[in-house]
């Protein structure tokens, strides 16, 4: 029976399910919740930024836009899976760890077998690149290394480049170059401008801070399993002060394209952020709780750090694309802004 709540609910958080739930579910619940789907507005935003800047360009199509953003929520959705299936596979996830504890691990909670479960890849894994390799006919060549650069991301993220500290530095490279500027570059029909990828970069530093929290919050787990993220590289107190950073970062960048009018005053919308950025700013500069702290603060634990990241980058992100739309908008009309 469809169930579209749960459809709504996986679209907004990771929900806590038993076999019993997972049993009366249909397969596009099973599917959103498996694949996390809650943090796919991350990779929605990221093609909405990069259509909104192919069109702002004056190239623009609507049925390229549409494809590229489905591809990259497929190809998202199939690192997750794949991300699943490599822990499991290497027994990371065994023994309650951590990615067991803040929702459903398929394979650890045994609500699929092995079999089931590789079928939900391979057809999700299947779309992304069958939508790859149709963007690629019909952009050029130029969209293949974009497309064999993604599934370099999505099949080596987890293995190896997690494990050596380079999630991190992959994720700022695949919510930037990659999925915004891809999408500009294919929706726009082979452009590229360093511009483009410039603000692609600013974007990208949200996710990074988003996985910064989730690895922050594993540090302890991740360090006893071998497993070498940054933050256990760098260490707590410096994960915690680098997405402070990266987060004034964001703001340091976006002023200084609206002061050399590459962009319009309209994306200083993002300074209504600030409200935000001082709440999850005030957990990052303290030491992480061991233990769940009481009433709201607590809420979503042991996801601490990264549910707040993740709250203040979904407000973030939202009048970032709010202020890029008012932005391309008034260029259309006309209005263009060149202070120096």
């Amino acid at each position: 029976m469809v169930n579209t709540s749960m459809w709504i609910k996986a679209l907004r958080v990771i929900p806590q399910i038993n076999k019993n739930e997972w049993n009366t579910l249909d397969v596009i619940s099973r599917w959103l919740i498996i694949t996390r789907a809650a943090v796919f507005i991350m990779t929605a935003i990221a093609a909405a930024v990069g259509g909104l800047l192919a069109y702002r360009s004056g190239n623009f199509s609507w049925i390229l836009f549409v494809l590229c953003l489905f591809g990259i929520v497929m190809a998202h959705a199939s690192n997750n899976l794949l991300n699943d299936l490599v822990d499991h596979k290497r027994g990371i996830d065994k023994d309650n760890y951590y990615r067991s504890l803040y929702g459903p691990q398929p394979l650890e909670h045994g609500l699929l077998s092995m079999k089931s479960f590789m079928t939900y890849l391979l057809i999700t894994l299947g779309i992304a690149l069958t939508n790859g390799i149709y963007l690629v006919a019909v952009t050029g060549m130029g969209a293949l290394y974009l497309v064999c650069a993604g599934l370099f991301f999505l099949l080596f993220y987890t293995w190896p480049l997690k494990y050596y500290g380079l999630g991190e530095p992959s994720v700022i490279l695949v919510w930037g170059p990659l999925m915004v500027g891809g999408t500009y570059f294919v929706v726009s029909g082979g452009q590229w401008d360093n511009w483009v990828v410039l603000l692609s970069l600013v974007y990208a530093l949200g996710p990074t801070t988003v996985l910064f929290g989730k690895h922050t919050d594993k540090l302890i787990e991740d360090k006893n399993k071998g497993v070498r993220t940054l933050p256990v590289v760098i260490g707590q107190k410096a994960a915690r002060y680098s997405t402070i950073a990266f987060w004034v970062l964001q703001y340091v960048f976006i002023i200084a394209l609206v002061l050399t009018g590459r962009l319009g005053p309209a994306m200083l919308m993002v300074l209504l952020a600030i409200p935000k950025f001082i709440w999850a700013s005030k957990t990052f500069i303290k030491p992480r709780p061991a233990s769940k702290p009481e009433g709201a603060e607590g809420e979503g634990w042991p996801l601490y750090l990264v549910h707040h990241a993740f709250i203040y980058n979904r407000v973030f992100g939202m009048l970032f694309l709010l202020g890029l739309i008012t932005d391309v908008v008034l260029y259309k009309l006309g209005f263009v802004w060149n202070i120096f």
